[in-house]
C-alpha cells in the first residue's frame, strides 16, 4: 500500500528532525566562540574610525604616488602626517 503525500511529507520533516537534532553544534556557537574571540590577533584591538574630508586634487595625488610605496597605503600616510602635526601643534606646557 502507498503512502498518502501528507504521510511522506510527515515522514520526511520526522527525518529532518532527527538529524537537526544528532547533528554536531558548530564551533561558532557556544564554547567555541569563546576559543575564537580569545584567539583574535592583537591588531584587530586597533579600532579605525571613518573621516571624510575635502583636499584639493593636487595634494590628493601626490598623497597617492607616496602612498603606492608605503607600507599601509593611504591610511598609513595620514596618520603619520597627523600624528607629526599633532605633536607639533602640542601646546608647550
Amino acid at each position: 500500500m502507498s503512502m498518502k503525500k501528507a504521510d511522506l511529507e510527515k515522514h520526511m520533516a520526522k527525518k529532518i528532525d532527527g538529524r537537526m537534532k544528532s547533528g554536531a553544534v558548530p564551533l561558532r556557537f557556544g564554547q567555541g566562540s569563546a576559543a575564537k574571540a580569545a584567539a583574535k590577533p592583537a591588531s584587530s584591538a586597533i579600532k579605525l574610525v571613518p573621516l571624510a574630508c575635502r583636499l584639493p586634487a593636487e595634494l590628493t595625488a601626490r598623497l597617492r604616488e607616496r602612498a603606492v610605496s608605503v607600507e599601509g597605503g593611504m591610511n598609513a600616510i595620514l596618520t603619520q602626517a597627523l600624528e607629526r602635526w599633532l605633536v607639533a601643534e602640542a601646546p608647550a606646557g
